[in-house]
């Protein structure tokens, strides 16, 4: 043991102060001792440093603010390094510049630590003397100030891997963010509320002083944004609507081409991400990381709310209405970075720590997986520019509060999508909207039509084939039958075969999902049924009964005619990305025929078509406080040859105004509001599409007439 160790130790129980600084500078040189003398040196970019140049910078400050003006006869370690070492005080002297940090050889690694032994065993000199009041407050900023680069260096040493060919891991056991559910929102009511840092115990100057603000109620999610919900913005071109993004931002996704947040990247496999693990895959139910400031707005936008205030969000978190607080990301507010009421820089050089700064930055509160411990406040206010990505920082939401009694728009998805649709020159909506309760049944009877010929066409031609599908299944695999409904089909596979070890029904319908699953068991006792409801167009997970079997999708019943041709190429690969490398794909299509079988089979004699087409305007009545008079709309059925694919529409039989969740919209007699696409293929179509989304055709079976066909798809 050092002489100097030695003292350290014997002051520890007296001085909890040297106890502190022997603990934070330990930790910096613990984050470090991964490295290797290069990784120490490069800087990958101009915001970020060399892991040499934060050990030394940080040992500056206290050799700087401290050792010089305080202990007496102190001799600095190298005076060069003054210049070398300082970051932006300006008052202190000139200073290397910041992009070339990178290009300091010299002084190496070994000096470096010399450096920091030196001043080490000098400051535990000053610890041992009595200290002013102002001296500990300065030490203590010294500490505060080395966390927030063991921070930095982290987030720095990430960027820098990211760019290695190696894509090498900093740590593999590197803690995850823990997985969890969708955040939801939690209310808080209007008021006068005190914001800031109390003056009591440590805060860096600009968390203060502390003042009386005024918030408007409003509700904020508990927790944050995660991966799922992230990939389902992409998804929905998120990072190609310019009217989600404020003008600058749009400008930067433009210039750099973003698609996804920072150390995110796709290939054949889905979705991965650079993390100080090293490159993994996505977890969608993982917090998203590494956005910038027009990334976390334009997703607010997206999803129908905003950003909290950082008044907003002190006071949330002092409710202890908030998860995530702290260690998991920043987070980004919608607040300027400015001064608080009554700030004050600090007298001398250190007056710039923060002051300087207060210009075109936004506040980010919380903390982060990479903040040392015990590092962090509610009132800890950080804050970096609006493009910035490398940091660890993420979002949660807020929003205006609901006020009783009045329906918003917004406030559903089923709202927002009839509005959007609604207000498109040609209206529109959703075919997956008809089917509430009464919805499903009138499907159950059209299927019963002796004019509705798919379902009968396609179970006929199941019954012929199942031994065939059976054998191209192997053993253990995993069934995942996206849009299941009652897998009425599915039992024709799973009889033909017994060697299926799980089978996944996804369905948005947790009803009709309970119910086929409960009666699966009984009929299929050594069968794993694991149902998943979801919105099989989005699913971006399967349940782990699904692990580590080879997966084989299913999704018979024609239903991707219902998507546009690019819609469809999106879920086929979508679907890709959820089965596998190595998974094959049995889809149900509908055959290109003759006019008049396909009219027939949407426009049935009963009229059972047309009720069921008519009772989506009765359910936007029933649940958007909408006043269609249903009685005032015709169903239409028509085959459009040119475009390969039936159409449904409702027709105005008059010119009529109609009012939905708050919107006015106007109808001509005679305008349509299309509701229905159902796209028909031949095979050679329908080959060109699923190899657009990165499938193969293996097989094809085909029915007698009326033609309905079954593709074997191959990854």
């Amino acid at each position: 043991m050092t002489r100097h160790s030695r003292q350290l130790r014997e002051t520890s129980a007296t001085y909890p102060l040297c106890k502190r600084y022997q603990g934070v500078r330990t930790r910096t040189e613990q984050l470090v001792a991964p490295l290797s003398a290069e990784d120490m040196v490069v800087q990958s970019m101009p915001d970020a440093s060399p892991a040499k140049w934060h050990m030394a910078h940080t040992t500056w400050f206290f050799e700087t603010f401290l050792l010089a003006p305080n202990l007496p006869d102190y001799t600095p370690f190298d005076p060069t390094f003054g210049y070398l070492f300082n970051s932006y005080y300006e008052a202190v002297g000139p200073r290397h510049p910041r992009p070339q940090r990178g290009l300091m050889t010299r002084p190496g690694v070994d000096q470096v630590m010399a450096y920091r032994k030196h001043v080490d065993e000098h400051m535990s000199a000053l610890l041992m003397t009595p200290l002013s009041d102002e001296i500990t407050s300065l030490i203590e900023l010294g500490l505060a100030h080395e966390e927030q680069h063991q921070e930095l260096l982290l987030m720095d040493i990430l960027h820098l891997f990211s760019l290695s060919s190696l894509k090498p891991a900093y740590s593999p056991d590197w803690p995850e963010d823990a997985s969890g559910r969708r955040g939801q929102f939690k209310p808080l009511s209007a008021g006068l509320t005190q914001i800031g840092h109390d003056g009591h115990g440590f805060a860096f100057d600009h968390e203060g002083p502390r003042h009386t603000t005024y918030l408007q109620s409003f509700e904020i999610s508990d927790r944050l944004v995660t991966n799922g919900e992230w990939l389902s913005f992409i998804a929905d071109g998120g990072y190609h609507t310019a009217a989600l993004w404020l003008s600058e931002g749009w400008t930067m996704v433009q210039e750099n081409g973003w698609n996804a947040p920072l150390y995110w990247q796709h290939d054949e496999n889905g979705w991965k991400r650079m993390s100080l693990r090293g490159l993994e895959p996505i977890d969608p139910a993982g917090p998203v990381t590494h956005i910038s400031y027009y990334e976390a707005a334009a997703f607010a936008t997206w999803a129908d709310a905003r950003l909290p205030t950082e008044a907003e969000w002190e006071a949330a978190a002092r409710a202890g209405l908030l998860e995530q607080v702290d260690d998991v990301a920043w987070q980004w507010t919608q607040s300027a970075y400015s001064a608080y009421p009554g700030f004050k820089p600090s007298a001398g050089a250190v007056g710039e720590y923060n002051g300087k700064f207060m210009v075109n930055q936004m506040v980010l509160r919380g903390g982060a997986s990479v903040t040392s411990p015990d590092h962090c406040r509610l009132t800890y206010r950080n804050f970096f520019q609006t493009e910035k990505r490398w940091m660890v920082a993420g979002l949660r939401l807020a929003r205006d509060s609901r006020q009783p009694g009045v329906v918003n728009p917004n406030d559903s998805e089923f709202a927002r999508d009839v509005v959007a649709g609604l207000s498109e020159p040609t209206k529109t909506l959703s075919p997956k909207y008809f089917y509430d309760a009464m919805g499903s049944d009138l499907f159950e009877a059209i299927c019963e039509t002796a004019e509705y010929y798919p379902t009968r066409a396609e179970t006929g031609l199941l019954k012929g084939i199942a031994d065939q599908i059976a054998a191209s299944i192997p053993d253990g695999a995993a069934l995942v039958e996206f849009g299941s409904g009652a897998s009425e089909k599915t039992r024709l596979v799973l009889d033909a075969a017994p060697h299926i070890a799980v089978y996944v029904p996804i369905d948005i319908s947790a009803t009709a999902l309970n119910k086929a699953a409960q009666s699966l068991r009984k009929k299929y006792p050594t069968l794993v049924v694991a149902p998943q409801v979801d919105d099989f167009t989005r699913v971006l997970t399967l349940p782990k009964e699904a692990d580590g079997h080879t997966r084989v999708g299913f999704f018979p019943g024609s239903t991707i005619g219902n998507f546009t041709h690019e819609q469809a190429v999106d879920f086929l690969h979508a679907a890709h990305d959820v089965l596998g490398k190595n998974a094959h794909f049995i889809v149900g299509v509908d055959m290109v025929k003759d006019a008049h079988t396909l009219v027939a089979a949407y426009d049935d004699a009963e009229g059972v078509t047309a009720r069921f087409n008519k009772n989506l305007l009765t359910r936007i009545n029933r649940e958007l406080s909408a006043d269609f008079n249903v009685g005032a709309f015709d169903h239409l059925a028509l085959w459009n040859a040119e475009r390969e694919r039936m159409e449904m529409h409702l027709v105005s039989q008059v010119e009529q105004v109609v009012n939905v969740a708050g919107h006015r919209f106007h109808f001509a007699a005679g305008e349509r509001l299309h509701t229905e696409n159902s796209h028909k293929f031949t095979v050679a179509s329908f080959t060109e599409l699923a190899a657009r989304a990165g499938w193969s055709v293996s097989q094809v079976w085909i029915s007698d007439a009326p033609e309905m066909a079954l593709f074997s798809l191959q990854a």
